[in-house]
């Protein structure tokens, strides 16, 4: 495994692009819980996220001379995955998917490894519960409260994504909050939502990086 840390995004792009595809993973890792986050707070079954990543992590990989550094590349892949998003949504095959939501036997995407097994167990639950109180709320709330408190985007970023002003980004955001139930609020931190465990990360880099090296 490469170590995330050791290149900055400048560095790897550069090193990508003069061809040493092999650093691509440090891409798809550090971004893989940030483009799960996106997918799950659109609705999209464990599943259907896990393609949409695949796919959002080719296309920037297609894509990745053309990124100029006018915005962050976090803000840059996240368009790419919320294109990919909006247009699955509009397919008609998108309302058989929100039919077998219920029927989503994923895993909860969240671990204390540190727990005994029925704390553990416990965790669990709660993270089920925590994903659906999310998942209720309307969808303007719901994407900006993922943008903004789970992946960190600030009121800029988040306002240009989703192309609303910086007002609407804070009203909306507070609206969000209002919104989810005060017990899971006050129990859970918003990073804990829909966290993404390494032997996901790990199928998501291994497909990647198998298509990328047909290109």
């Amino acid at each position: 495994m490469l170590a995330l840390e050791k290149f900055t995004e400048s560095e790897i792009i550069h090193r990508v692009l003069e061809g040493e595809k092999a650093l691509y993973e440090i891409i798809i890792r550090r971004y893989n819980p940030v483009l799960y986050k996106i997918g799950r707070s659109y609705n999209f079954n464990h599943e259907s996220t896990m393609d949409l990543m695949q796919d959002s992590f080719i296309d920037a990989y297609k894509n990745l001379s053309k990124y100029e550094g006018r915005s962050n590349f976090k803000t840059w892949i996240v368009r790419i995955m919320l294109n990919n998003c909006f247009r699955k949504k509009e397919k008609k095959s998108f309302k058989n998917e929100i039919m077998q939501e219920l029927n989503d036997q994923s895993k909860p995407l969240y671990t204390n490894v540190a727990n005994d097994a029925e704390s553990t167990l416990q965790n669990r639950e709660l993270g089920h519960i925590i994903e659906n109180a999310l998942l209720k709320i309307p969808f303007d709330y719901r994407m900006v409260f993922s943008l903004r408190e789970i992946n960190g985007m600030n009121v800029t970023e988040t306002a240009h994504l989703l192309h609303i002003s910086e007002a609407n980004v804070k009203v909306r955001l507070n609206r969000a909050k209002t919104l989810l139930r005060t017990e899971i609020e006050k129990s859970y931190t918003a990073e804990e939502l829909f966290e993404f465990n390494l032997i996901y990360c790990n199928a998501i880099v291994e497909n990647v990086m198998k298509k990328i090296n047909t290109l």
